[in-house]
Formats: C-alpha cells, structure tokens, sequence
C-alpha cells in the first residue's frame, strides 16, 4: 500500500528540515529555496515505513506569500503532518494552514511538534495549545509527538506513528474514475512530456488514453510510461505520487492545475452550486475570488443566495463533481476566506423574478452527496451516465419517483405527462385521417418538448404505442380502414378465390380504391403491393411457391404464368418478389430455380 502526506504549518517551524531527516531526500528543489533556506514552491521525498509500505511527502510553503502553492500540494493529499514548532508554538500561518485543512476536509493526520531540542519543557503545551487551535477540525484530536531533526529525538516514533497512520488510512477505490491534478510539467530528452500528480483514486497504466483538461488546451493524450518514486512501473492506484510520460502533448500545453482525466468520464464546467462548509458568510464575500481545487486556481464570481449557499461562475472550465470541496480565498489575500462544498455542477439557469430565493430553498434542502429523485424531476429526465460524470451515485434501488427506461431515468410524473399526451396526439392523427400511416417521429418529439429526441422510443414503449417506418402508431386503433374497409373487404374476397388474379386499374377505380387507400391495406398487413400496380395478397407468394415447386427445375416464366393460371403483367413482378426474398433463383435471362 502506498500514501502521500502533505506537509502543513507556518514558515521557518522546520517542516522541510522533518522531511529531510525521514527520506534523506532534499524536498527544496529550487536552488533559491536553498540559499534563502525558504520554501517557495512544492518538494517531494519518499521513503519506506518499518512495515515495508512506501510513503510519499509532498513539503508545502509556509509563508503566506505562497498561499496558493500551498493549496496545490495540500489539495490532492488525503493526509497531513501539521508542524508546529516547539520554541516558537502556534503562528500566523498555522492559522492559515489550520483553515485550508479544514476547508479541504481533511481530517487525517499527524501532529507534530518540532525542533524539541530546543524547548524540551514546551513540548506538552505546544501540543495542547494547536489541539486548542485545532478544534473544529478533523485533527484536534490526531496522534501528536514531538521530535528534533538536528538530534533525531522522536524521529523512530515519528516513522512508526506514520506508519500506523497509512495502514489505518481510508482507501480510495482502484476502480474510481481518474482525476489526476497536475503539479509539474517538464520534458525529458528521449520522452517527451512527462507531468507529475497525486493520483487520489483510479488506476492508470501504460498506454490508457487520457483526457486533459486544461488552461490552454482539452483533448486526449496516451500514457507512454510511468514512474513512482523513482522507478518505472506499469501501472499506479491510489493512492500514489507519479511521473506520468504523455504522447500526444507538448510541455507548453499542460501545466500546474490542469488534470488528467478518464475519457468520458467527468463533466466540465464552469458554473457551479454550492453549500459553506467553513468561513465567513458568503453573503459577507467580495464579487471576486480565488477558487482552489486540487492543483488549480481560478477566478470566481460568486453569487450568494443567502449565508450559506451560492452560486460560483469560474473563469475556466474545471472536472468538477457532487461533493467536491473548494477553497475560498479573495483575490490576491494572503488568507483564506473559507471552504464551500460543490452540490450541483449543473445548475439551472435563474431567469425570472424570485429564482434565486426558489433556489436557495432547493439547496438548503439537499443532501451532500446529491439527490437521483430530486436531479430527475429538475430534468424531467436524464441519462444516468450523465449522473456518474456529475459524481452523483445512483442507489442500488431507485426511489420511486424515478422509472429507468434502458439508458435514462425518467420522473414517473413527467413520463405519465408524456405517455398521455402522445396517446392523445397519435389518436387525434387517427380521427384526423383513417388511413395515416401513424404520427411522424418529428411532430411527436417536438409536441412533447422531449429533453432529447433519444428518449421517444422509451416513451413510446411506455404508452403501449409501435413504432413504424419512422412513425407512432396504436397498432389496435390501427386496424380498419374507415371508408375503404368495405372495398378492401371485397377484393381479399376476390384474390381469396383466384389468388394470382391481381384486379385491373378499372378494377380498383370501381371499387374507389387509389393509392393511398391500397397503401394503408398494406401497411395494415391486409394486401400486397408489388411494382406495376399488381395487388394481390400477402399469402400470395406462398401459394405460388407451393405450385412452382411442382414444376420440372428451372423452369421458365412462361411455364410459371401457366402453373399459376395468371398473366405475364402479374407473373413477372410475383417472380422477381419471390427473387428478392431468396426463395427463388434466376439462372439466366430465362430461367430460375427453387431455393432448396
């Protein structure tokens, strides 16, 4: 198993001097941060735990001038070292750090008190004071210790309690759909692009397709290696750091906050609904803020619909889910301004007077991880993949407002609307003309005011309708011919006693039968049309196959008019039917053959 810790506490309390002493690994990869002795931007360090498991560091800036480089490195990590030093105790920034936690959640970790060598009897209370400080979040009451780096006190406790901490750790599924933050991107001479991430849940090996989501670009890229810790390996799962080498992208095309992503998988968005988990009232916020998730940072407009609720318009699309959580702070402040949690990535639009009270009320009223029957009757209907990308899980039972028609979720109510009024405009089409061929597809959906075209043949099915050649039909109502029942009548009675003597255009004019009557019988399964006016009926063809299979094979046309008792006009056209239906074969120009 594999864990990633973030890094978090104020500047100068000897976080990347804790990462140093446990990984050997110099975390300040700048050769700036090592002259000034300050972390500016993320380091990265690795080691392996007693039991054998490997954990990854991800050693952010404490300074407030690097908020938002600190955000990037604690925004993918589930696990946290909060570092508080022992002379010093807690600090501005921890504060800063304390309110990032709990914006993003985070609520497991270490505590950890540092340079102890320097203020042994302060260890104790420094402890008591950041649990103090801590409280609210999910680490007030985390495992604490104190150590020093320079002598190596509390250094072994410290590895076995990381230890603890990453066995202990929830899992993230290996089969979640991928949603890689970017932190780096470089090119190696020989590989390309290489970029590299926390991978907080999925699995990605070598050669998957992925698709970016990104500042200057979208589209897909191939994985053509991977590497952790050093090493290539084929694959990765959560919950791991990784060197991810991409075919299909340029260095300049991918970059911090940008993601990497499962086909398909995730919807992108740049307007979003949300519920303050910590902070200020959002009604209290300025017009303008900075919004952090993962590794990205974007502008955001923000909307409020009351204390506690709001509505974000981000400058740039992000893949963002039901239940994400993102940090708040103003533009340009060194301090964070709260957390809010993502409800809706697909908000409806407020257009008339009183929409924003309305929608506050609706997302007071729903539920963290979202709502199947409230996000169906919103839609009417909605394509349940279409909720798997908005990170809404469906329930193993459907409540039962909600009816799943093949690859849609219908509201019961608003599917009993539709299957009402259709009934009701395929039976006035009906009346309007006993001979139609039924309701084109077109004049249904547009009457309906379907959410999509797809989601008719579900509720045809569900109105007890047919569709044919492109048109909805009562396949009961549907039989009859209104004014030419009678005459169709007469001639199934005609062709019922001589089968192969298909009526004269004389014929059909006396009994007011046109095309459009002869084309209704047919579509009713009642006579058979074939080229040149020949009516006969469906049975037809059978017949002539039981008489035809009597005769010496081949045989000629000629033989097969007189075996028939019919006219070449009529012969001709019953053949070459019976041609097209691979019951008979031409041989040549005159004669065919029974298929056997």
């Amino acid at each position: 198993m594999r864990q990633v810790v973030a890094t978090a506490g104020h500047v100068d309390h000897g976080k990347s001097t804790l990462v140093r002493a446990l990984t050997g690994i110099e975390p300040d990869r700048l050769a700036e941060e090592r002259r000034r002795g300050l972390t500016i931007d993320l380091g990265f360090a690795w080691t392996t735990l007693p039991s054998g498991q490997e954990v990854s560091f991800v050693d952010v800036p404490g300074h407030e001038r690097f908020l938002g480089n600190m955000l990037a490195g604690l925004g993918p990590a589930p696990l946290v070292c909060f570092v508080v030093a022992a002379d010093s105790g807690w600090s501005a920034q921890s504060g800063d750090h304390r309110d990032a936690l709990a914006a993003l959640g985070i609520d497991q970790g270490l505590l950890v008190v540092s340079r102890s060598d320097l203020a042994p009897d302060r260890v104790g209370s420094v402890i008591a004071e950041a649990r103090r400080e801590l409280r609210g979040t999910g680490l007030a009451d985390a495992p604490a210790l104190g150590v020093s780096a320079v002598t190596g006190e509390g250094i072994p406790a410290l590895r076995e309690a990381l230890d603890h901490l990453v066995t202990t750790a929830r899992e993230p599924s290996p089969r979640e759909r991928v949603r890689l933050w970017i932190d780096r991107s470089f090119s190696v001479t020989g590989a390309g692009t290489v970029v590299t991430g926390t991978l907080g849940g999925g699995t990605v090996s070598r050669e998957d397709p992925l698709e970016l989501c990104g500042q200057e670009r979208g589209g897909e890229a191939v994985v053509r290696g991977l590497q952790s810790h050093g090493g290539q390996v084929p694959s990765i799962g959560p919950v791991t750091r990784a060197a991810v080498n991409l075919r299909g992208l340029g260095t300049g095309e991918i970059g911090r906050g940008d993601a990497l992503l499962t086909p398909g998988a995730w919807e992108t968005t740049t307007t979003v609904d949300v519920r303050r988990l910590t902070g200020a009232e959002l009604t209290d916020a300025p017009s303008e803020l900075q919004a952090h998730i993962g590794t990205a940072a974007v502008t955001a407009r923000i909307r409020p619909f009351g204390p506690d609720h709001a509505r974000l318009t981000l400058s740039r699309p992000l893949p963002l889910g039901v239940g994400d959580r993102l940090v708040l702070r103003g533009s340009g402040a060194s301090s964070i301004w709260g957390g809010v949690q993502v409800l809706d990535v697909d908000p409806p639009l407020l257009e008339r007077r009183g929409d924003g009270a309305r929608r506050r009320t609706a997302l007071t009223a729903m539920p963290p991880a979202g709502d199947v029957a409230v996000e169906v009757a919103r839609r009417r209907a909605v394509r349940a993949d279409l909720l798997a990308r908005f990170g809404i899980a469906l329930p193993a039972q459907l409540p039962p407002t909600v009816r799943r028609r093949g690859d849609w979720l219908v509201d019961t109510a608003a599917e009993s609307g539709w299957t009402a009024a259709l009934r009701e405009l395929v039976e006035d089409d009906r009346r309007a003309d006993a001979l139609t061929a039924g309701l084109p597809r077109k004049a249904a959906i547009d009457a309906l005011s379907l959410p999509d075209p797809a989601l008719l043949d579900a509720v045809v099915a569900a109105a007890a309708l047919e569709q044919v050649g492109g048109r909805v039909r009562d396949a009961a109502a549907a039989a009859g011919l209104g004014n030419a029942e009678r005459a169709v009548a007469q001639l199934e009675e005609r062709l019922r006693t001589a089968p192969f003597r298909a009526p004269e255009a004389d014929d059909l004019t006396a009994l007011r039968l046109r095309p459009r009557e002869l084309a209704a019988a047919a579509r009713q399964g009642r006579l058979l049309r074939l080229p040149d006016d020949v009516i006969l009926l469906p049975s037809a063809p059978a017949l002539a196959m039981r008489e035809l299979a009597q005769l010496a094979q081949p045989f000629t046309a000629s033989q097969a008019r007189r075996a028939l008792d019919t006219t070449r006009r009529i012969a001709i056209p019953l053949l070459e039917h019976l041609d097209a239906r691979g019951w008979t074969r031409r041989l040549d120009s005159g004669h065919r053959e029974i298929v056997r």
